[in-house]
């Protein structure tokens, strides 16, 4: 059978129903470069991973039809290569047709590659939410579907909907459009005022170039990500925070008694913090409002305990996932941990295992510090971070001073969901459950 000559579009692949978009982070191959089937084609990073798309098939690249640092939809056309098969079954276009003039015009990509599928929420809600809208303008705009973090955004700045133009696949209003509105209106107001008094002086906007004595650092994608995560975070999260000091002298003991045949027994070093992540994990059992998120207008507590571990990435931060962790022992955590933090670092994981986190720990005390305020996770409602262990002199029983090894937990939680009795209550649970190893207590 003749051989031919046909053009595949590659797209980026829909990894999961939570992740909408992906950013362009680095080409991998250029127009011209040969590739095998399953070679890496490309880096992506979205909102819970970075990744590395594999080419669809053997071919030529002919065209990269998104440039590095933009963000495109899942499933938008991101290149086109040009592959060898028989015609009859590896072409990827249609046999040509005439076609009308109008016909002929460019299409936009994005348009019509996800024209017949239904977005979720961005922040795996489910979906979006469709709210009916009575309008003037004509039919067209009789009904809109907005994602929740669309809708809060409005409510928070009393933004009619109806007014902001959409610029998503089919004229779908996003977030990004909505956040352009509100900046037009503040700006447009801030004119006005200028203009009813001659007496005001605008202030100088900063520069946009960099001095002799500065260095401008392009941001990465997944640092731009980070930042609009915990900008999210902070602007939506009415937190509160408070510090919980721990004697975990117990658990030092214990530790360092253990430490070498753990090695040798499981082939992973026995950190503190798979003790704690187990103390945190019963704990959230105790304490169910800390393993749950705000939805408007109730709470969702969550069946599950899948606790997020915050891990220091050469490339920015990343959240991997533990999953039931209220039916692990300290054993397993190691072993999980280590595995997770390791392919963390080298930027193996794969999306499942960064999705679906309820609640996040973080070792900041790896790095020195003794307090820290934490920033929830969105949309969790509660974080904890663990601080650095401090050997200092202790009021103990009888009022005796001893030299014990502290270590403070801090605790930052949604004060929409739970008050400090709610937040202090499960502290306190893990507080009880640190204090409380010794040299009897058991790691399987």
């Amino acid at each position: 059978m003749p051989r031919s000559v046909s053009v595949l579009t590659v797209e980026l692949p829909h990894v999961g129903e939570s992740v909408t978009e992906g950013t362009i982070e680095k080409w991998l191959k250029a127009v011209g470069d040969t590739v095998e089937k399953y070679d890496p084609l490309v880096e992506v990073v979205t909102d819970k991973v970075s990744m590395e798309v594999p080419a669809p098939a053997s071919g030529t690249i002919i065209k990269l039809l998104v440039e590095e640092g933009q963000t495109v939809p899942m499933g938008a056309a991101i290149a086109e290569l040009e592959v060898e098969g028989e015609a009859s079954e590896t072409s990827s276009t249609p046999p040509e047709t005439p076609v009308s003039p109008e016909q002929s015009k460019p299409i936009d990509t994005t348009g019509v590659l996800l024209k017949n599928v239904t977005n979720v929420g961005p922040t795996g809600s489910g979906g979006p939410i469709t709210q009916g809208i009575a309008s003037s303008d004509g039919p067209s705009q009789a009904k809109q579907r907005y994602s929740p973090a669309v809708m809060r955004l409005a409510d928070e700045h009393a933004v009619d909907l109806t007014q902001v133009s959409g610029t998503g696949m089919n004229g779908r209003i996003n977030r990004k459009d909505v956040q352009a509105f509100i900046d037009s209106s503040v700006a447009m107001s801030s004119k006005a005022a200028v203009a009813d008094s001659v007496v005001l002086q605008p202030p100088s906007s900063p520069s946009t170039e960099s001095g002799a004595d500065e260095e401008r650092v392009p941001l990465s994608a997944v640092r731009r990500m980070i930042a609009t995560r915990m900008a999210e975070s902070v602007s939506q999260i009415p937190s509160a925070w408070s510090i919980t000091e721990i004697d975990v002298t117990g658990l030092v003991l214990l530790r360092e008694s253990i430490k070498e045949s753990f090695q040798q027994r499981e082939g992973v070093s026995i950190t503190y913090l798979p003790f704690v992540v187990k103390a945190v994990a019963e704990a959230l059992v105790e304490n169910p409002l800390l393993n749950s998120s705000w939805d408007g207008d109730s709470i969702l507590l969550k069946k599950r305990i899948n606790i997020g571990m915050a891990v220091a990435a050469s490339n920015g931060l990343v959240v991997p996932v533990i999953r039931d962790a209220d039916t692990l022992s300290v054993t397993c955590f190691a072993a999980r941990m280590d595995d997770l933090a390791r392919r963390a670092r080298q930027g193996s994981l794969s999306l499942e295992e960064v999705q679906g986190g309820t609640f996040t720990v973080n070792n900041t005390g790896s790095l020195g510090t003794t307090s820290s305020q934490p920033i929830i996770n969105f949309p969790q409602a509660a974080i904890m971070t663990t601080e650095a262990i401090v050997k200092r002199p202790v009021v103990v029983a009888g009022d005796a001073i001893a030299v014990r090894s502290m270590m403070n937990i801090c605790l930052t939680f949604d004060h929409r969901i739970m008050d400090g009795a709610e937040a202090s209550a499960f502290a306190m649970g893990v507080k009880r459950r640190l204090e409380a190893i010794g040299s009897e207590t058991g790691v399987n």
